[in-house]
């Protein structure tokens, strides 16, 4: 289970009880602008020293690529390096050293073999999520054109589970730490019972760096 967030972090609170109560590590991934938001600072300290992965989303969230001609870059190599060094930056105010996050998750989950190559040079690894669920559409609100409720994103995870040759075995599964306010059915309110289907069905959790190392 990883989870992302920048500018909204409305649902930190109640995945970190979900979890807790589960005993349950999942992977958060967040960006230099959640770092120093003062509103988050606790949640940030609470889901360290329970034990989950806290990594590197960027400082500001940047968009690397073009959304139709991925491989035109839209920062240079300087711009990028600066950025997510922003980011370990703030990380490190809350005792988050760069060699205990070395996955990185890139912003937008959007990237191309420039932006990887220049992940590797800084020693860090660059990971993203698994396609094929609607998991990642839990930011869209009503107005928006790719819009998606709670429900429809939570069937299609059991879909994709069901009709796998390999279930969600080794799966990266991604969603938000927050939404926008114009999205009053916050997935994250489902994550209780999502966990719950899922642990039936036999499945275990665990954070990112114990996934792939």
């Amino acid at each position: 289970m990883v989870l992302t967030g920048d500018e909204f972090g409305d649902g930190a609170d109640v995945i970190a009880r979900v979890l807790k109560n589960k005993n349950i590590k999942a992977s958060f991934f967040l960006t230099g602008n959640f770092y120093r938001n003062k509103e988050f600072s606790s949640a940030i300290k609470q889901l360290k020293i329970e034990g989950h992965y806290m990594g590197a989303h960027s400082d500001k969230h940047l968009l690397y690529a073009d959304w139709t001609k991925r491989d035109s870059l839209l920062v240079s190599e300087r711009e990028f390096k600066k950025d997510l060094k922003r980011n370990y930056k703030c990380m490190a105010r809350f005792g988050i050293e760069k060699k205990d996050a070395v996955y990185f998750l890139p912003p937008y989950e959007w990237y191309n073999r420039a932006v990887a190559t220049w992940t590797d040079d800084l020693d860090l690894v660059l990971v993203n999520f698994s396609p094929g669920t609607l998991s990642t559409a839990d930011y869209t609100y009503p107005e928006m054109k790719n819009y998606r409720s709670s429900d429809v994103i939570y069937n299609s995870i059991l879909a994709y589970e069901n009709k796998s040759g390999n279930g969600l075995n080794g799966f990266i599964l991604l969603i938000h730490v927050g939404t926008d306010e114009r999205r009053t059915d916050k997935f994250y309110l489902k994550l209780d019972t999502l966990l719950d289907e899922l642990t039936s069905k036999g499945y275990s959790f665990v954070r990112i760096d114990e996934l792939l190392d």
